[in-house]
């Protein structure tokens, strides 16, 4: 009989027939004639028989009618504003690199659906959509169309999930345990033969006994492997459970055909054993999983702060200290941290964080306005009506707006490896079980068994994220934080260093202020003030702290213009600081030792502040640790600086002066053409596009925590001397994962050569399965330790 071209499942001998193919049903044949209408039949080419099951008559009808209700509807969604929305669906559906493809690819299936993103791992999609041209109910019944059906109450019971799934395992362990501790009771006769008589007459009721303990290990406490090794046949796959089901059904069949013919007793207790050894393994491992997202999700997330109101006063506190009914201000390209409503001020919200559309939302006050979006005019104050949700902007910031394809990186190579080593492991415990099968058929399923459970990819599958976690977390307690283990990859592979000059090269906190020009009376000092604090830039916050602090004044018209200045209107007088050209409309040498912000007032020129630069400490070491590396600054003020900077980058020809926003990604771009692979460190401002597009983007993070969607990591400015110790310590991390492979290896190899032979029995081997893991994890967490104290980074929190 043929199978199903969408599920893989026999199609009966009526086969429904679309486009000369078999389906198992209309649900089936539905789906393909969906993905084929909107050519989406990559789907099918990924990897066979991808789909799910859904007869066709279980269609949605008004299964989410309620989602009608704006109420309902409002709860469930993570964002609606300016007609789009942004929601996160957990789908169980997800299970191959085919349903992420399909489910990336929803804008194909509906003009409506703008872009969605996928997290494996956790079986989530968030869809971003128009809410004119699809409704939610609409989104909820395409995705029920093509059978993946969401599980809409997932984010109100996702915590209880995870108990409860902890339970189940922790009783499944139990059940094994009891069962292993009372037939090993039971079959005593066999470890210490007494009287023959006995043993004889007693034997057959001891294996009854021992079949009747051995029911519940079978049927309940192996359900898991059995499940996981049923589903990936029926997708035409072999995962890690294949095999392990295998043994544990050779060991019970032999193992009952003992017992009830009366030529043996069977190996029972070497089959509790084995359930009870290889799920306290696999609780081992969900443990070490979950920790690791446990520490990224709420421990070692970027570092971002908040400006507070306390009584006129700003204070800048930490994300997590902010609670609802706080009074937060917000200045000009900040990013709105948590949900609020507009208290002061014209907002001009860009979402394009959130939604990835970056036309301007306008608010106003008693407006409501979502976490992620970024301010861009006058700054602002907000009332925060909701907890903090850093998971929530931690997801955000991980998600890949620029749709770029990460090529084969370490992880899929693993994969693949760990796929082959499966069907390799099939191979050789085959032929040792028709090896021993003619000499004695009893032990043949032993070393089939012993075999098939003693070799396991498992450790080589926890290699990547355990070694590379442990390095973000390390990274995180030493001030350097990064959005996902990706990014350590890529520092692996960094040969280029590009760095931006104001406020990432000098210190903006530390600049000495002085004032040329005609002499300034208290208001102009307050108008400027005004303006200057709307902006984050270093030389405008520089000089909002240097002028007298006074009464706020409401700024109007306020522009930024990345790399010029900014202007705003302040009791009917036009405002403008910026540099000389953006004044004055011309150049003029500059002090190498000083940056200039020049002010007029109603376009007169009143004059300009002097900030003595102040490179950061350690300016030189940073420059000179990255011996190998081409090495690059690109700025945008004149060359005044060169003969300055000459003597640490040792050359002139890597300096690159005047160069505009636009500039910046254009020579970081030509860099990643030509096959470099590009660092990128800067302050988010007037450099977001060259972060962008630089394979890693690192922010400098002043006292101020400015935190830019654009980067891949942020480092605390206290932190920056140690800078090339971070990028050296995530390349020396890669020699660890090897040498994990390494031990892996050998530990399949020694295993597997004693139990061909017959030296090693089931319940040894489930011992020796996990322990593999946990030596790889031991070795990963002391190796990288080792490597973090060598480098002289903290490792304890």
């Amino acid at each position: 009989m043929a199978d199903c071209v969408h599920c893989g499942q026999e199609c009966g001998k009526n086969p429904v027939i679309y486009d000369q193919k078999p389906f198992c049903c209309n649900g089936c044949s539905m789906v393909y004639q969906i993905l084929s209408e909107k050519k989406l039949n990559r789907y099918y080419e990924m990897m066979p028989t991808p789909g799910i099951r859904l007869d066709a008559e279980s269609g949605a009808g008004t299964r989410y009618a309620y989602l009608d209700n704006d109420d309902i509807r409002n709860k469930l969604l993570d964002f609606s504003d300016g007609g789009i929305s942004r929601i996160n669906l957990f789908i169980p559906a997800i299970h191959c690199s085919s349903c992420i493809w399909l489910l990336e690819n929803l804008n194909t299936l509906h003009p409506g659906i703008m872009h969605s993103h996928v997290n494996f791992v956790r079986k989530e999609v968030s869809i971003t959509f128009h809410d004119a041209e699809i409704s939610l109910r609409q989104l909820m019944e395409l995705l029920h169309a093509i059978h993946y059906i969401p599980d809409i109450s997932y984010d109100t019971t996702k915590k209880d999930s995870h108990q409860k799934a902890n339970r189940r395992m922790i009783m499944k362990i139990g059940v094994a345990g009891f069962a292993f501790g009372n037939i090993m009771l039971v079959s005593a006769p066999d470890y210490f033969p007494g009287n023959e008589t006995i043993d004889r007459l007693m034997a057959g009721t001891f294996g009854i006994v021992s079949f009747i303990l051995a029911l519940p290990v079978i049927t309940y406490c192996s359900s898991d492997f059995f499940l996981s090794a049923w589903k990936s046949l029926r997708k035409k796959v072999i995962n890690i459970d294949l095999p392990l089901s295998i043994g544990i059904l050779a060991l019970f069949l032999e193992s009952s055909y003992e017992i009830f013919s009366g030529s043996g007793t069977g190996y029972m207790d070497s089959l509790a054993g084995l359930l009870f050894f290889m799920l306290i393994g696999r609780w081992y491992q969900g443990r070490t999983y979950q920790s690791l997202s446990f520490d990224r999700d709420y421990r070692s997330y970027f570092p971002i702060a908040v400006t507070l109101l306390r009584e006129g006063t700003e204070v800048f506190v930490p994300l997590q200290d902010v609670r609802p009914g706080d009074l937060i201000l917000v200045r000009n390209g900040e990013l709105i941290p948590v949900d609020s409503v507009m208290i002061e001020g014209e907002g001009s919200i860009d979402y394009s964080f959130v939604t990835g559309e970056s036309l301007p939302v306008s608010k106003k006050t008693g407006d409501f306005v979502y976490a992620g979006g970024k301010q861009t005019g006058a700054a602002i104050k907000l009332q925060v009506v909701k907890e903090v949700a850093q998971s929530y902007l931690t997801q955000l910031w991980n998600e890949d707006r620029l749709g770029e394809d990460p090529g084969m990186n370490m992880q899929t190579i693993v994969n693949k490896v760990s796929h082959y080593f499966t069907l390799v492991i099939l191979a050789v415990a085959g032929s040792a079980f028709l090896y021993w099968a003619f000499e004695d058929l009893g032990k043949a399923v032993y070393v089939f068994a012993s075999i098939l459970i003693v070799a396991c990819p498992c450790a080589l599958a926890l290699t990547i994220p355990f070694t590379f976690g442990n390095v973000m977390r390390i990274f995180g307690r030493n001030g350097f934080y990064i959005k996902n283990t990706g990014v350590i990859e890529n520092l692996t592979k960094a040969d280029t260093v590009v760095f931006d000059k104001t406020g990432t090269l000098t210190h903006s906190r530390s600049m000495n202020v002085s004032w040329e020009g005609h002499s300034l009376n208290e208001t102009e000092m307050r108008w400027i003030r005004s303006v200057a604090r709307n902006s984050t830039h270093p030389l405008s916050v520089i000089v909002s702290d240097w002028l007298p602090a006074g009464e706020d004044i409401v700024v109007e018209s306020y522009r930024e213009i990345p790399g010029m200045g900014i202007s705003g209107m302040t009791e009917g007088h036009n405002v403008m600081l910026g540099s000389r050209k953006f004044i004055a409309g011309s150049e003029s040498p500059e002090d190498s030792r000083v940056s200039s912000v020049y002010i007029s007032i109603d376009h007169k020129l009143k004059g300009y502040f002097k900030l003595e630069n102040s490179y950061r400490k350690g300016l030189e070491e940073v420059i000179a640790g990255f011996d190998g590396f081409s090495k690059h600054m690109i700025s945008g003020d004149n060359d005044s600086e060169r003969s300055n900077l000459i003597k640490v980058f040792g050359t002139s020809d890597a300096l690159h002066f005047n160069q505009s926003p636009v500039d910046k990604l254009n020579f970081v771009n030509d860099l990643t053409n030509r096959g470099r692979k590009v660092i990128m460190i800067g302050d988010g401002l007037n450099d977001a596009g060259a972060l962008i597009k630089a394979d890693i983007g690192i922010t400098i993070a002043d006292d101020i925590y400015h935190f830019s969607p654009a980067c891949d990591a942020i480092l605390k400015s206290s932190e920056f001397g140690r800078l090339y110790r971070f990028v050296s310590f995530a390349k020396k991390s890669v020699s660890v994962v090897y040498v994990s492979y390494t031990i892996s290896f050998l530990y399949n190899i020694i295993g597997l050569s004693f139990a061909v032979q017959g030296l090693l029995s089931p319940v040894f081997a489930a011992v020796l399965m996990p322990l593999s893991s946990i030596s790889v994890v031991a070795f990963a967490s002391l190796a990288v330790s080792l490597l973090a104290r060598k480098k002289g980074l903290s490792v304890s929190a």
